[in-house]
């Protein structure tokens, strides 16, 4: 079994990484002020505590000087911000000084290691844990491990609590429907992800019991994180709300080990548990559930925001075509338009992500944060979603990194043992 190092040593090679940086400078005549600014947009404590470190360290640096310049120079922790863009989601450095740059990547390109969390386009998995053969409640193929591997950064799900004394639980609509096992253990499995991926960071966007008349409560969720090991990667905000604006770089939120953010729809108490969000209080989504295949970039929730609160707020891009069908068990209920997968998750054409994702830029000057899919493996050719998100970044995209090893082309060939009703209704619906 691999073995990895516990978060204190991480983020001292990050640190190290730095230094690296500092002593390459000293080797040659370039000026170089980066790790005094980079400590700038730090906390003042933590700030003073790596300075002190930092200065111990370059104390006895120069006399390596000497041996330091054929070696790869990286540098990630508290990157200058930039202030421009040349596609919405591609920053630019504008540093006045020299210096290194980055080779460590964060969320899989050193470009977003001096990004804002709210600066950088990601694939969602949709009802990420609703992974089950021959159910048409399901939205993934793939189980989560094969998601995050894959590129997948955000995960949704619905939770549910059937009764007073049930554990939470994943069920999709009812668990009479589709119950895929306890929140616990899906949060078990990302942990395990966590601790072996040391420099990625995740969101989770949840619901909260939604289509019952009680909400679960924050401290029952804090019980469930907390046994599932995940809330020592909990990240915890200034406030309660937020701008695109105040979101930390994803190299700081890796330096300090803080690299979940969690959504909740309603019912939360940040009172009382600081790190499970009020998802409204920092983005909104477009129309949710969508059945119309234009996929307008419109707000829906919250209903009735101001548009200059909007236009400064993150926000998830819902494109993930539905049908209505009627089970005869359950009350209707929406399920992914599978015969038309492929094209919806395409990078272009009529329907598309990559047509979507471009109407939401030229409507609201920036790209969605989140472009949440059912069956992210899909689309014109194998990870065309992640493509997407690339284009969106500015970042190119290697495509021969995904999707599973179940992936294959041709949504119709991969739903061969759906009912062919299903089928039937979704021509009926597009093309009748």
């Amino acid at each position: 079994m691999v073995s990895y190092p516990p978060p204190v040593l991480i983020s001292l090679a990050f640190l190290t990484q730095c230094l690296s940086a500092q002593i390459s400078s000293v080797a040659s005549p370039q000026p170089s002020n980066l790790i005094s600014s980079n400590l700038a947009s730090l906390p003042g404590s933590f700030s003073a505590t790596v300075a002190s470190s930092l200065r111990n360290a370059t104390a006895t640096a120069s006399s390596f000087a000497a041996s330091s310049t054929t070696e790869d120079v990286t540098a990630i922790a508290g990157l200058p911000i930039s202030t421009a863009q040349t596609k919405v989601n591609a920053s630019i450095t504008t540093s006045a000084h020299p210096r290194p740059s980055n080779t460590r990547p964060c969320n899989g390109y050193p470009e977003f290691c001096q990004r804002r969390f709210s600066n950088i386009s990601m694939v969602v998995a949709h009802n990420s844990p609703f992974v089950k053969s021959h159910n048409a409640a399901s939205n993934q193929m793939l189980p989560v491990l094969t998601q995050l591997n894959d590129g997948i950064r955000g995960l949704s799900f619905e939770t549910q609590k059937p009764n007073s004394s049930s554990e939470i639980r994943l069920c999709h609509t009812s668990c009479d429907l589709l119950d895929v096992g306890t929140l616990e253990s899906y949060l078990t499995t990302v942990t395990g992800w966590l601790d072996s991926h040391p420099y990625e960071v995740i969101a989770l966007l949840m619901g909260n019991n939604n289509g019952h008349d009680e909400r679960i409560t924050p401290s029952e969720f804090a019980t469930t994180f907390q046994k599932s090991g995940i809330l020592k990667y909990m990240y915890t905000p200034p406030s309660t709300s937020m701008n695109i604006t105040e979101w930390p770089t994803l190299g700081e939120m890796i330096l300090r080990n803080k690299r979940v953010v969690s959504f909740l729809d309603y019912g939360t108490n940040q009172e009382e548990v600081p790190w499970l969000l009020s998802e409204w209080g920092y983005q909104w989504e477009t129309p949710f559930s969508p059945v119309d295949p234009a996929f307008p970039c419109t707000e829906q929730r919250p209903p009735n925001q101001a548009d200059d609160v909007s236009r400064n707020r993150m926000y998830v891009l819902n494109h993930n075509l539905n049908i209505q069908v009627d089970l005869g068990t359950v009350d209707d209920i929406l399920i992914p338009a599978y015969s038309l997968l492929d094209q919806v998750n395409a990078a272009s054409g009529n329907g598309s992500l990559g047509l979507n994702v471009e109407n939401c830029e030229k409507m609201w000057g920036r790209s969605p944060n989140w472009l949440l899919v059912d069956y992210y493996n899909f689309g014109d050719f194998n990870g065309s979603v992640f493509q997407v998100a690339a284009t969106a970044n500015n970042v190119s995209y290697n495509r021969e990194s995904c999707c599973g090893v179940q992936a294959t082309s041709g949504a119709s060939a991969r739903f061969r043992n759906l009912p062919s009703a299903l089928f039937s209704v979704a021509f009926l619906v597009f093309f009748g």
